[in-house]
């Protein structure tokens, strides 16, 4: 039987890629969110982007999918959806809205969970919407030769509810001790939930909704400006590799969290990424060349090469990304970081 635990976090001996890739990703929150202080108008505009991707994403992981045309339409809510799909597709949004108006005063607990799924899954009027599963389930795949084998056996059905239970005392044992890092507390909890499994369907999503609730609450926000659930969906073997990794042996507690927390940091910092290039999109639209190359560098939340932002103003030549960077070097505005190819230009503000 899994003992819920997560002690470990406080025992100081994580692996070091874990703890520099945890620091990282709160030094590059630090910088995104002062950006935003100065740059709301271009933040909105990005929240608006990321909630239709979170939308189509999510889903999308699920094989639920249809038009882009069709997924902005029922998100922004000018269009009713016409099929079960499109209902799938409502209901995500409406549970994602909830987590995005009121997520600082959505409690972690059961309740929550269970309210975000009916949420989800009442558009589509799922039989079992906000309630725990009633039989045993399981977690199969189809190989090569297209023969189905169990790939993970979820907790029965009558545990799921002490189960559920044990993990959210859990995570408030370990949200309230100091020491233990926030930030990795999240894709534990998360694995955690999804070993158990605990309703006949959805569990995926709703385990990217609760993700999304743990960052928000947790001061990380980038989920709202670029969308968490799109980049897991672009590499989503990495992800479902990572979680039967750290999902071996999770029955006799013989499992170990670290490869789904490397899949989680390393997915938030390919966020920050995706954000750097949308800034420069979004806020590059009414300003100069020069401008937006100056810009381009300075609102960088990660150190960026020549050829990084030659790819984000592709109307822009190479040598005039060149001579404004040289520029930049000579008064100090930018500092520059390596040497050849791997030359890379950061706001001297952002080097302490």
């Amino acid at each position: 039987m899994h003992i819920f635990d997560y002690g470990f976090l406080d025992d100081g001996l994580l692996p070091a890629e874990l703890v520099n890739l945890t620091s990282t990703v709160s030094a590059l929150n630090a910088i995104s969110e002062e950006r935003r202080g100065r740059n709301l108008t271009v933040y909105t505009e990005l929240e608006k982007i990321a909630r239709i991707q979170s939308v189509k994403g999510s889903n999308a992981i699920e094989g639920i999918i249809t038009t882009d045309a069709r997924i902005k339409e029922i998100v922004e809510g000018n269009s009713a959806p016409v099929n079960h799909t499109e209902m799938e597709i409502a209901g995500y949004r409406n549970a994602l809205d909830e987590i995005l108006v009121s997520f600082e005063k959505i409690p972690i607990s059961e309740e929550t969970i269970l309210h975000l799924h009916q949420v989800m899954t009442e558009t589509a009027g799922y039989e079992g919407a906000g309630r725990y599963k009633t039989d045993d389930n399981i977690i199969a795949e189809i190989d090569e030769f297209g023969r189905r084998r169990i790939r993970f056996s979820p907790v029965p059905a009558t545990e799921t509810a002490d189960s559920m239970e044990q993990l959210i005392l859990a995570y408030i044992d370990a949200r309230d001790n100091a020491r233990i890092n926030k930030l990795l507390l999240i894709p534990c909890v998360i694995l955690d939930f999804l070993c158990i499994h605990p309703f006949a369907d959805g569990n995926g999503r709703v385990s990217r909704l609760l993700t999304l609730l743990l960052m928000y609450k947790s001061g990380f926000n980038i989920g709202k400006y670029v969308s968490f659930e799109e980049q897991i969906n672009k590499s989503k073997e990495y992800y479902y590799n990572a979680l039967q990794d750290s999902s071996k042996g999770w029955h006799t507690n013989e499992n170990t969290y670290t490869e789904f927390m490397k899949n989680f940091l390393s997915t938030l910092y390919k966020c920050y990424r995706e954000l750097d290039a949308r800034f420069s999109t979004v806020n590059g639209k009414k300003l100069k060349k020069t401008e937006r190359i100056e810009q381009t560098v300075l609102n960088s939340v990660l150190p960026i090469s020549k050829s990084e932002i030659c790819g984000f103003l592709p109307d822009v030549s190479p040598t005039t990304v060149e001579a404004v960077l040289g520029k930049m070097v000579k008064d100090g505005s930018v500092k520059k970081i390596g040497s050849a190819r791997a030359t890379k230009y950061v706001n001297a503000k952002h080097i302490r």
